[in-house]
């Protein structure tokens, strides 16, 4: 495992961080505007904002990265991307997330245009990803349905072929992002009668597609980050079809290799808790009442604690940079990160006392502008999507520690 940058590192991670102070516009520096920041990331509303200078700072944004073949670090050179190495990446990404500036292109850089790379016929990657570098089109994930969740390959949505065309019915839930998308990646069932892994194909969807509905979904935050997708007899030529029909299970789950990447995340659960610990020094003279006193170790724990998460992330860049593909690391780090997210939120909340109930950010009694106990409800489903921490130990179980299957 590698700690230390080399002196190449060093000067490509001085060159990032640089560029962040030059060129990261102001909306995305500060975090004080709440409101208009919307939950699913802010580069990714702003592209579709009524507010024309919000769509112009996303392009200037967007434009900024391009010039540097950043919008896809990890993409080769020959289709747009930088060609980053792992460790560099893993650098790029640890700058961003610790400037808090956004990524550009969302799903489409991080999971549909390496998927396409993979399994996508030369044709699809000329069509898909120009548009994905540029920010034209942005992306949406259809997986999980009513039915079929942990137990994805249990999925109902029907594919059937009409010449060459192919007829989509059936609904997907928790379509992250879906009202600010343009395209949808989803598994559909082509073969009902093989086995469930097996009839599975992968294919992309045009959201404006006739016969294709979106519902949001509200979550306990009365946030609207998800939705229902609905299909009725929804049309898409053949040429949407990834990889080979009833093989789209392989191709899916490439996709989630690339979405369980969690290089940033141990950066900002790690920031989280620094700034909790400033802003409470800060305001321990107007909220009073408040008990720092009974939470302060935890404070310590976790701090510790997101740097255990930091070198689980460091180790697998780092198994990948040897050649070594990770395989229940992914696990470890996916399933202590969830669970982190959960305990820094719970213990934000604990220390301001009463005043930790606050929920209006604009209210003078909310601490932290009520962030704690709106991370709060909102770190309740992150055990449990991108595969459950009960999946997730079941593969560390049996890949990691040899235990039998039950």
């Amino acid at each position: 495992m590698d700690w230390s940058d080399t002196p190449e590192q060093a000067a490509f991670r001085a060159e990032v961080r640089e560029f962040i102070q030059q060129r990261l516009p102001d909306r995305y520096r500060s975090t004080e505007d709440v409101e208009s920041v919307d939950e699913v990331g802010g580069w990714q509303a702003d592209r579709k904002s009524a507010d024309p200078a919000l769509r112009a700072t996303a392009k200037t944004w967007a434009d900024a990265l391009s010039e540097k073949g950043w919008v896809a670090p990890a993409w080769p050179q020959q289709y747009g991307g930088a060609g980053l190495s792992q460790m560099e990446q893993f650098i790029f990404s640890a700058e961003m997330a610790q400037a808090n500036a956004p990524s550009v292109g969302g799903m489409g850089v991080t999971m549909m245009g390496p998927t396409l790379i993979v399994h996508g016929t030369e044709e699809q990657r000329q069509e898909h990803l120009p548009r994905i570098l540029s920010g034209e089109v942005a992306w949406a994930q259809g997986y999980s349905e009513p039915g079929a969740g942990s137990d994805l390959a249990s999925l109902q949505t029907r594919a059937t072929r009409d010449g060459d065309e192919w007829v989509i019915n059936g609904q997907k839930t928790w379509s992250s992002g879906a009202h600010f998308a343009d395209w949808m990646f989803l598994l559909t069932r082509t073969d009902p009668e093989a086995p469930k892994h097996r009839g599975i194909s992968f294919m992309v969807i045009d959201l404006k597609t006739p016969g294709v509905s979106l519902r949001p979904i509200i979550d306990m935050a009365w946030k609207h980050p998800f939705n229902e997708t609905f299909f009725e007899d929804a049309r898409v030529p053949s040429k949407n079809l990834i990889g080979e029909e009833n093989r789209g299970w392989y191709v899916g789950m490439t996709l989630l290799d690339f979405e369980r990447s969690l290089v940033a995340l141990p950066i900002h659960y790690r920031r989280g808790a620094q700034e909790q610990i400033e802003a409470m020094k800060g305001a321990a003279k107007q909220f009073v009442r408040a008990d720092f006193g009974a939470v302060r170790l935890e404070f310590v724990d976790r701090l510790i604690e997101a740097d255990v998460l930091y070198n689980f992330a460091l180790r697998i860049v780092s198994m990948n940079s040897h050649g070594i593909v990770p395989n229940y690391e992914a696990s470890m780090n996916k399933m202590f990160g969830s669970e982190l997210h959960q305990r820094v939120a719970r213990t934000g909340t604990k220390a301001w006392g009463l005043y930790g109930n606050v929920w209006d950010p604009k209210s003078p009694y909310a601490p932290m502008r009520a962030a704690h106990v709106q991370d709060y409800v909102v770190s309740v489903p992150h055990t449990i999507y991108s595969g459950s921490n009960e999946i997730q130990r079941n593969v560390i179980a049996t890949r990691g520690l040899g235990l039998p299957r039950g």
